[in-house]
């Protein structure tokens, strides 16, 4: 079995981001906003956007399934207030458990959270619950800067964050630490913002001990984990200044990374560097990076192929990549899996 570990509902129906657009025009008109009931998507609009796009190209790549969350630039947390987002959370994470529910053997809900700059975390818990709870979700995204961009939130290692990972860790949940739209114009959304966030969320681990306080939590840094494997010997070292030897490394007893890496130079150093069994094979197609490669002639996103031929991974290492990892990290997908009469081992 194949687990793409980090999929999003990037095409889904237009209506939604219609709706939104009404959302964020009555923000900046300080007006009503829509009435989340009026939005309507049926199931077949939801059957074509996910048919033609998503689940063909699984076909076609050799995923089984696919962890599935809502678009990580639409959350836009910075955009209104905690209402606000609250309302659009809701909105999102209800239509990724329709994919779920219409698909089960082949997508997995992930949810995104209600977060709002200089709101306090723990007002988030009540649609973690139920996402979880009652809609399904394996994953929540947590982002670390909900101000898009402008960093006003503290480190995630900061006390103020409890409240979200005592909740996780009762409900046996990881978080993928995920950030939005960048509104600062100094960092390009996908090629700046998320790999700043990824690289930042490392480093406040390397410097804070947060599993020493929550050591059941499972936290996953997507898009390879950043810089932290370009630059492993600098976390390395940094923890060593600290007094923390070995810290980086027990670090990976709790944080996971992902094959969101477009290239197989990238592929090869994540393998060589960071051990096996703390990563997870993911693609994030259809992505930020949709084209295809003039140098390979084969799409940027299709990271299976890269994953295919490392060198640095045995078969059997391989097979823990693919699907075990993933099974892991997420316990409920596990569950589920099982409760379908699925078989949650990795077998490709």
């Amino acid at each position: 079995m194949i687990i793409d570990a980090h999929g999003h509902y990037t095409t889904a129906p237009p209506a939604l981001e219609a709706w939104r657009k009404e959302q964020v025009a009555a923000v900046e008109n300080k007006t009503a906003g829509p009435d989340p009931d009026a939005l309507h998507i049926s199931d077949d609009d939801i059957r074509e956007t996910i048919e033609a796009n998503q689940l063909r190209l699984m076909n076609e790549r050799g995923t089984d399934l696919t962890v599935f969350s809502p678009r990580a630039s639409f959350m836009a947390h910075h955009v209104g207030d905690f209402e606000v987002s609250s309302a659009w959370s809701r909105i999102c994470n209800d239509l990724c458990h329709r994919v779920a529910g219409l698909f089960p053997d082949r997508f997995a809900m992930g949810a995104m959270l209600p977060q709002s700059p200089g709101v306090a975390p723990e007002t988030v818990i009540p649609e973690l619950r139920r996402a979880v709870e009652e809609l399904g979700a394996v994953v929540v995204n947590l982002n670390p800067d909900p101000s898009g961009g402008h960093w006003t939130s503290p480190p995630i290692t900061d006390r103020s964050w409890y409240p979200i990972y005592e909740v996780l860790s009762e409900l046996d949940v990881p978080a993928m630490v995920h950030v939005s739209t960048s509104c600062n114009d100094a960092f390009h959304t996908t090629g700046a913002h998320y790999l700043n966030a990824d690289t930042t969320a490392f480093m406040q681990l390397v410097q804070g001990d947060l599993f020493a306080d929550f050591p059941d939590l499972k936290l996953i840094i997507p898009h390879g984990g950043g810089a932290a494997p370009y630059h492993w010997g600098r976390f390395r070292g940094l923890a060593d200044m600290m007094d923390k030897p070995g810290h980086v490394e027990k670090l990976l007893d709790n944080v996971f990374v992902d094959t969101c890496v477009y290239h197989q130079p990238g592929i090869d150093l994540l393998t060589e560097v960071v051990p096996h069994t703390s990563i997870l094979f993911a693609s994030e197609m259809i992505g930020a990076v949709r084209g295809i490669d003039s140098n390979t002639g084969h799409f940027f996103d299709d990271t299976k192929r890269y994953v295919d031929v490392t060198p640095n991974l045995t078969d059997e290492q391989r097979r823990e990549v693919y699907a075990d990892n993933a099974l892991r990290a997420y316990s409920r997908l596990a569950r589920q899996m099982a409760e379908r009469g699925q078989t949650p081992t990795a077998t490709n």
